[in-house]
């Protein structure tokens, strides 16, 4: 794996919730022994107060959450190191502006059928994001396109299988 870090930038897991960012993105940052952060646990005390009152988020509540991720993002690649971030990133204007402080970014987007996603939604034990709001992230969601460094994987396969096939795209990449 360390072939593969060597020639790594900042890689973003990304995608509404329930998806699998966090499990894929820490077992990704495990098999490339990288560090990992939770993006959910960058956002201020009042986005996740909206988010458990079942309030989707606008632009202008993700601006200081999107700036904590970018600084991030930032001081990684200051320390020319890499690092495995879990954050929704659904806008192509968010995704800018994590470019924007990491220019190296991949965005890896787990991408899956909405019905899938509300099942694991309503499983889900001690999160803050009620199932509610799921429909509100693909109406945000702008799937990245083409130009935008990004990798697209489906969420059906087992997490561990998502991440092997994630680091055979990334030896294919290097």
């Amino acid at each position: 794996m360390a072939a593969i870090r060597s020639n790594l930038g900042p890689i973003v897991v990304m995608g509404v919730s329930g998806c699998g960012k966090s499990t894929v993105g820490r077992e990704l940052a495990r098999a490339l022994d990288l560090p990992y952060v939770e993006g959910d646990d960058l956002h201020p005390p009042q986005n996740v107060a909206l988010m458990t009152a079942g309030t989707p988020l606008g632009d202008a509540d993700r601006q200081g959450w999107l700036a904590a991720v970018a600084q991030r993002l930032s001081d990684d690649m200051a320390r020319r190191r890499g690092v495995v971030v879990a954050c929704s990133a659904l806008k192509r204007s968010y995704r800018d502006r994590l470019r924007a402080a990491a220019p190296d970014v991949l965005f890896v987007h787990l991408q899956g059928p909405q019905a899938l996603l509300a099942r694991r939604l309503a499983q889900r034990k001690g999160h803050y994001m009620p199932s509610a709001l799921l429909q509100s992230q693909f109406d945000t969601l702008e799937p990245p396109l083409p130009d935008e460094n990004a990798l697209q994987l489906d969420i059906g396969p087992r997490p561990t299988a998502i991440v092997a096939e994630l680091l055979a795209a990334l030896k294919k990449r290097r």
